[in-house]
């Protein structure tokens, strides 16, 4: 009786040994991964849901904002049907959330998918904010996970299937930076892009400046599609950033890097335009005004967005908490001009 005693014992010190691991095995993980709490009460709280508009029916702005630069003005359309007859239709307009881009340090760290970690990349391509307080130079690097998010088609609102421009039906990860070597190492991400060398200059960086302004105006200048606005130059296409930013300022430039990489590889098309109503059209170029993002994680923007490039000192200068919040979720709107022939708005 006294032996088993003894036995019982010595399993409930192994016990209570591997409960004490189990416990701080996961409040380290909790730390380095955080939770964004996507699906819960925060779909309607956190999201900014007066940023639909204006919505343009017909050329009529139903709303007192102007419409994006680059939208279609026109009323009316004609598009071909599945048999190749031409078919009438009310040209239809407005800002649809379409993706999800989380940027995090810890290899496969998903805040998006309740803080879980995903088997990618390894401690090798461990990420980090950068020490910029006294080294300008120091570089910050962020991974980035890219998820479709069509939280309007999800929850059956007001859209026609026709104008569910990039077709996606369902919340699912697209692409992962950990699976991209050009992500990881900036000569790589040159000889990807090799359009890069005409904008390594000084002329081409200070044309820059006139699209930091214009973007913290609401209208980023397209044109300059090798600028982010205020966030810093776009080029290289990698995940290495200027550490001397805020957390607002990084995370920024590195998502709107993703984009880029995402109309650079064909992936990403622009659905804003004349030329887009009958179906999104290739652009190899980023088209900044045809984006616009919001902050969901750690701080959302509940009631506002902002423009590509746009200052963060207008936004985003305190959106981070210290441990727990030093990764980003960012909601990305998508200007969609459609020819609607049916089937409801």
């Amino acid at each position: 009786m006294v032996k088993f005693k003894n036995v019982a014992r010595k399993y409930r010190k192994l016990w209570a040994f591997l409960c004490l691991c189990i416990g701080d095995a996961y409040a380290e993980s909790s730390l380095d991964c955080p939770n964004a709490s996507l699906f819960s009460q925060r779909l309607l709280s956190d999201i900014c849901w007066s940023c639909l508009f204006p919505l343009n029916i017909g050329g009529i702005n139903l709303s007192s904002l102007d419409l994006p630069q680059g939208a279609s003005r026109k009323s009316l359309c004609l598009c071909d049907d599945p048999l190749g007859l031409p078919k009438p239709g009310i040209v239809t307009g407005m800002w649809q959330p379409v993706h999800l881009i989380e940027l995090v340090r810890k290899p496969g760290c998903s805040p998006v998918l309740g803080g879980m970690t995903l088997p990618l990349g390894s401690k090798l391509s461990q990420g980090s904010h950068g020490e910029g307080n006294f080294d300008i130079g120091d570089l910050a690097f962020f991974h980035y996970h890219y998820y479709s998010f069509p939280i309007m088609a999800m929850l059956d609102m007001f859209i026609s299937p026709q104008c569910a421009r990039d077709s996606y039906l369902d919340f699912d990860l697209m692409f992962a930076s950990e699976l991209d070597p050009t992500w990881l190492n900036d000569e790589l991400a040159f000889f990807a892009h090799p359009e890069s060398i005409l904008f390594a200059n000084p002329q081409a960086v200070t044309a820059c400046v006139s699209d930091a302004i214009s973007s913290s105006s609401g209208k980023p200048i397209d044109t300059l599609f090798w600028c982010a606005g205020s966030f810093g130059h776009l080029y290289p296409l990698s995940g290495h950033t200027l550490a001397m930013g805020s957390f607002a300022q990084k995370t920024s430039h590195l998502a709107t890097r993703s984009l880029a990489i995402s109309h650079r590889r064909g992936f990403a098309k622009k659905t804003m335009g004349d030329k887009a109503l009958c179906g999104p059209v290739t652009e190899l170029m980023l088209p900044k005004s045809q984006y616009k993002m919001s902050m969901f994680f750690p701080l959302p923007e509940s009631t506002s967005s902002h423009q590509i490039g746009e200052s963060t000192i207008n936004w985003g200068e305190w959106r981070s908490i210290p441990g727990a919040g030093e990764d980003a979720v960012y909601l990305l709107w998508c200007w969609q001009d459609c020819c609607n022939t049916g089937g409801g708005f």
